[in-house]
Parts: C-alpha cells; sequence; structure tokens
C-alpha cells in the first residue's frame, strides 16, 4: 500500500471542509440581506442559521444512512447537486416579493445548503477515518481545521466579492466554485480496499504499541446505531459535548462585541476562530497520544479556564484576561468535534461510523439552541454586561466535568 495517498486525500478533505466551512458564515451575508430586504427582522435573519444547522444535522445523517448502499463518490456528487441548486436560486431572490423571498432563504440556503453540507461533511469524514485509523483524532483535527476556518480564511474574500459584485451576484459564484470543488473531491478520494484496510488496521496496532497504551475505549465489536444508543457512555458524553458547545456559543458570536466592549478591536475579537482551528489539531494530537480520557478533560480545562480568565476580565476591566479568555473558549470549542470524531470511532468501531457520527452531530442542535438562549436572557437581565456570561461558562464547565468523572465509570463498566 502507498500510505501516501493518504495525505493526499487528507490534503483534499481540508481544502474541501473550508468551502463547506462557508455555511457557518451567515453573519457575512446578513448585513448585505438586510440591506436588500430592510423588512425583515434580526430574528427572521437568525433563523436562517438555525436552520441551516438542523438540515446540516440532518443532511449528516442521511448521509450516514446512504454509506451502506452508495459510494463516496456518488455521495459527494449528490452533496454538489444540493449546494449547487442551494446557493444559485438564492441568488434569484426578488427584492420586490420581501416574504417570498425569505422563504426561498429558508429552503434554499438553510434546508438545500445545509443538508449538502451535511452529506459532504460526512462523506469526507467517515472516508478519511478508514485510512487513519492509527491517527484518527489528528486526522480529524486537520479536516475540522478546515471547516473551522472556512468562514474566517474565505470569508473575508467572499466579503470583498459582496462589496464589488454584488451579494445576489456572490451566490451565484460560490453556487458553482462549490459545486466544482465536491466533483472535484468525488474523483479524488477515495475509500481503502480490502488489502488497503488490512495494512491500516497493522499500522493502528503498531501505533498502539508504540505509545505504550491500549485503546482509548476497547472496542470488543462494532456497535450499530441502535447498539450505540443503548450505552450509558454515548449518552453521557453527548451531555459533556452540549455542555461545552453551549458554553462555547455563550460567546463566540458575541465575541467581536466582547472584544469593543473592554476596549479592544473587533478584529481581535475575531482571535475566537484562529485557535478554534487550534483547538483541532490539539485535541485530535492529544487523543492519539494519550486517549479519550486525557484528551477531554484537557478540552474541559480549557473551557474553564476561559471562564475563569473572561470573569476576572470583566471584574477587573482588564483586556488581557478578556483576549486570553477568547484564545481560551477557541481552543476548547474547536477541540469537541475533533474529540467527538475521534471518540465515537474508537468507542464504538469504524464499521458503522458514518451513522453513529452524524447522530453524535445532533448534540449541536440542543447547543446551538441553549447557549445563544441564554446568552441573550443574561444579557438583558443584566443591561448588556457580559460578565453574566462569563459565570455561566463557569457554570457549564463544571458541570462537564462532572459528565467527564460520570463517563470514566461508565466507560470502565461497559
Amino acid at each position: 500500500m502507498n500510505t501516501n495517498k493518504r495525505w493526499l486525500y487528507l490534503g483534499t478533505a481540508t481544502i474541501i471542509f473550508l468551502f463547506l466551512g462557508l455555511i457557518y458564515a451567515w453573519s457575512i451575508f446578513r448585513a448585505p440581506f438586510s440591506e436588500l430586504f430592510p423588512d425583515w427582522s434580526i430574528s427572521q435573519m437568525s433563523l436562517t442559521f438555525t436552520i441551516s444547522m438542523i438540515f446540516f444535522c440532518l443532511g449528516g445523517f442521511a448521509g450516514g444512512l446512504m454509506s451502506k448502499k452508495l459510494s463516496v463518490r456518488v455521495r459527494f456528487l449528490i452533496s454538489a447537486v444540493m449546494l449547487f441548486v442551494g446557493f444559485f436560486v438564492v441568488s434569484m431572490v426578488n427584492t420586490q416579493n420581501p416574504g417570498a423571498s425569505l422563504t426561498m432563504l429558508y429552503i434554499f440556503y438553510g434546508v438545500f445548503g445545509g443538508g449538502g453540507v451535511g452529506v459532504a461533511y460526512n462523506a469526507v469524514i467517515g472516508t478519511l477515518n478508514k485510512w487513519f485509523p492509527d491517527k484518527v483524532g489528528l486526522a480529524s483535527g486537520i479536516m475540522l481545521m478546515g471547516f473551522g476556518l472556512g468562514g474566517l480564511v474565505l470569508g473575508s474574500i467572499v466579503n470583498s466579492m459582496i462589496g464589488s459584485m454584488g451579494l445576489l451576484t456572490v451566490f451565484k459564484i460560490l453556487g458553482v466554485v462549490i459545486a466544482i470543488v465536491c466533483v472535484a473531491a468525488a474523483f479524488i478520494i477515495k475509500a481503502p480496499t480490502a488489502d488497503d484496510s488490512s495494512e491500516l488496521a497493522a499500522l493502528a496496532a503498531a501505533a498502539v504499541k508504540t505509545a505504550g497504551r491500549a485503546p482509548a475505549v476497547p472496542v470488543s465489536k462494532d456497535y450499530t446505531a441502535g447498539e450505540m444508543l443503548k450505552t450509558g457512555r454515548f449518552w453521557i458524553f453527548t451531555i459533556w459535548a452540549i455542555l461545552l458547545n453551549s458554553a462555547g456559543l455563550l460567546v463566540i458570536n458575541s465575541a467581536a462585541n466582547i472584544s469593543v466592549a473592554f476596549g479592544g478591536t473587533a478584529a481581535l475579537g475575531m482571535i475566537v476562530s484562529l485557535f478554534n482551528g487550534a483547538g483541532r489539531i490539539i485535541a485530535g494530537n492529544n487523543f492519539d497520544k494519550f486517549g479519550r480520557k486525557m484528551a477531554t478533560i484537557v478540552n474541559n480545562a480549557f473551557m474553564l479556564a476561559a471562564g475563569l480568565l473572561l470573569a476576572v476580565g470583566g471584574m477587573t476591566g482588564k483586556y488581557i484576561f478578556i483576549l486570553l479568555g477568547l484564545i481560551f473558549v477557541g481552543l476548547a470549542y474547536g477541540g469537541c468535534p475533533t474529540i467527538t470524531s475521534a471518540y465515537i470511532n474508537k468507542a464504538f468501531g469504524p464499521a458503522n461510523f458514518p451513522t453513529n457520527f452524524s447522530i453524535a452531530n445532533f448534540s449541536l442542535i440542543p447547543a446551538a439552541t441553549i447557549g445563544p438562549m441564554i446568552s441573550s436572557a443574561l444579557l438583558e437581565s443584566a443591561g448588556g454586561n457580559y460578565n453574566t456570561n462569563f459565570y455561566a461558562i463557569i457554570g457549564f464547565s463544571v458541570a462537564a466535568l462532572v459528565m467527564w468523572v460520570l463517563l470514566n465509570i461508565s466507560s470502565a463498566k461497559e
């Protein structure tokens, strides 16, 4: 087996994720849409992102089910069609009919865009993890770094294009470009053959021996989705992930505003996005080298440190604490999806990973609801003061620490 090709696939996957990560860049599109449709309320436009996240999870689940019957190439082509239709039809909204245009935005950006990203996301993760059984954490981290940085890296380019070409023209271009990227991926990335899988399994065994430890979670069989859902450790891990993701979302959507409120700049607030990407690599490396227990406690510690630093910054008014707190929020929030990918693969086996991982990703929905909802309520009650949000991060982190202890106990029993 020529193992070099798996690194080619990993590089391709990371580039794909840069483009797919644009689905997270709704904030870039929101202001231009407000100018085109001044009658749309903030809550109406915010619903677009919520719909896209729900269908991202549903698309991932559908992609997992497809993986049992359809090749990775076919799944990439399906996502290419969905994303092309989604972005291209959004470019046809009519400013003379804001009601119908809002519905179009929900359907084609939210349903087709979010769903198409979910299908491609599952195809990439599900296929690439098979190529890296010895480095599943690192591979997941590198790929997901691309997904996390998509909005940051390509967002500024897209923003500049909107300024020079107009929002609707940019959506047409994005529809074509993202479809081309997915079609290219369909002909580059391949699943391992039976011979490849045998040699990759040997690499994984050698990696465990070299590390001098047992696998993070011994797997006696490949769990089906139904069997996974019956285990206590899956639900405890899911609650842990929801708590840390919710804690991150208490500040991530307002990072630029928080930075400005404490004397910094909006650009410095975006440091969260940069360390979001770094956190994915760090978490993946920790998982591969030290196992699930250490990777999760380090990630938990990052979020607790973030809450404490932000709280100190809020009490003292010193910006350095705010900046460090935002860095740690990025590290912890970025680490969660990488750990989820690696843990589901290691704990429940690779055979049904695409479906099992897509189910685990549904934790994003309650987190995307709980975090922003609590953040808004606390800000309103505090008259715009962010300190209570910072205290809430500490509370979520401590609750996640309790889940970490319970996960260790449950993993030892099952």
